[in-house]
């Protein structure tokens, strides 16, 4: 009986040492369903960086469990992320593709303290859901509010007409475009919103064709959803050299491109990440990025990249604390130079700051290529910023 106890203490002890090397990070990403090459791309880069860096940080170990959401699913979100935190005993939660997932398993990591790093997510009001998260990716308003008004004062553009999808980003998009765009002396004399769902491009497009507007401005979720509508206004005859087709990044995204072909040419976008961006160290990241994956990486990808970034560089700075008032505390105010460009993180909103970049998409060498045509740097989340005002 003496035995046995003494060697349970053993192995308890043992287990209590090994714990206490490791930092385990739960990623919860959508592996599953219409989303999944995102969460992918956005995967690859938490390996990649890993790889580049080793799986050891301020002398612990990195271990990793993979959640799959399996799409727009923020009860199964919060479940897994409650999962991770009671029964895998996780100090970090990262990942987090979409909104809705995000935004629930907020709740975890404020009720369990837990130091959270949303890598996409968009929706400004995001990392108010918990004071331990905070966001490497962009906020929706961040590159809509500044294409707003760009599209007035730069492209010249009177009246406009916004397609978007109807859900929380979808909204988020275009009431950020749409605000900056009157605010600059431009009229918005129409709108629609797509069902998140498996939507009719071709029919919504008609309708907008029939007002033959001056512009349109398009949101829609990045995964299949860019590329079909793309082919819904080729095949309605809107010409993005003609009519002036604006957006968020991911209209134009790579894939966007590929499979809408010629027609993509002329589309400008928003964007705070393209493979394309010219600065050595985005060409490296770049090259590595092909070399594990076997494509580009892009804005799914940067936002995991940076993500690991912020993780390693706060636990470097608590020396290995893993309690979630330590990491975010270091991750306040952390900057770093980025493939996208210099970034940081804002000390107060926990979101992060940016260049964007105007981009346009023109035949370079025989392929569709996002072309910076200008950029605005050191860019906060203009809604949390107004309300610091």
């Amino acid at each position: 009986m003496i035995r046995t106890l003494v060697v349970a203490a053993a192995l308890a002890l043992a287990f209590s040492a090994h714990a206490q090397k490791t930092v385990k990070i739960g990623v919860i990403l959508p592996y599953s369903g219409q989303f999944a090459d995102g969460a992918k791309q956005l995967d690859d880069a938490i390996k990649l960086y890993v790889k580049q860096h080793g799986d050891t940080v301020a002398g612990k170990k990195l271990e990793f469990v993979r959640k799959d959401t399996g799409g727009i699913a923020p009860a199964v979100a919060k479940r897994l992320a409650q999962e991770l935190v009671v029964r895998d005993k996780v100090d970090i939660l990262a990942g987090f593709l979409l909104t809705p997932n995000a935004m629930a398993a907020g709740d975890v990591s404020a009720e369990a303290k837990k130091f959270m790093v949303v890598m996409n997510a968009a929706t400004s009001i995001i990392t108010t859901k918990s004071p331990y998260m905070a966001r490497t990716s962009l906020t929706t308003p961040q590159l809509n509010e500044s294409l707003g008004t760009w599209a007035v004062k730069k492209a010249g553009i009177k009246s406009i007409y916004t397609m978007v999808s109807d859900y929380g980003p979808g909204h988020d998009a275009e009431q950020a475009f749409t605000a900056a765009f009157k605010v600059a002396g431009g009229t918005v004399f129409g709108s629609v919103r797509f069902p998140t769902a498996n939507p009719d491009f071709a029919a919504f497009v008609q309708r907008a064709k029939d007002q033959n507007p001056e512009a349109l401005y398009v949101w829609v979720p990045g995964g299949a959803q860019p590329a079909a509508l793309g082919k819904a206004l080729a095949e309605r005859g809107i010409d993005a050299r003609k009519t002036k087709v604006l957006g968020q990044l991911e209209l134009a995204d790579e894939s966007a491109r590929k499979a809408m072909g010629d027609v993509a040419i002329g589309i400008i976008t928003a964007a705070h990440y393209d493979p394309n961006h010219d600065s050595k160290l985005n060409h490296e990241y770049v090259k590595a990025y092909n070399e594990l994956a076997g494509r580009n990486p892009n804005f799914f990808a940067t936002g995991g990249y940076d993500g690991m970034h912020l993780i390693y560089a706060a636990l470097k700075k608590t020396k290995g604390k893993t309690d979630g008032a330590s990491l975010i505390a270091a991750a306040k105010g952390m900057k770093w130079e980025s493939p996208r460009g210099p970034v940081s993180i804002d000390p107060e909103t926990r979101d992060i700051i940016q260049t964007v970049y105007i981009q346009r998409v023109e035949k370079v060498g025989g392929e569709l290529k996002n072309v910076e045509i200008d950029k605005i740097p050191n860019v906060k989340d203009p809604v949390k910023e107004k309300m610091q005002k």
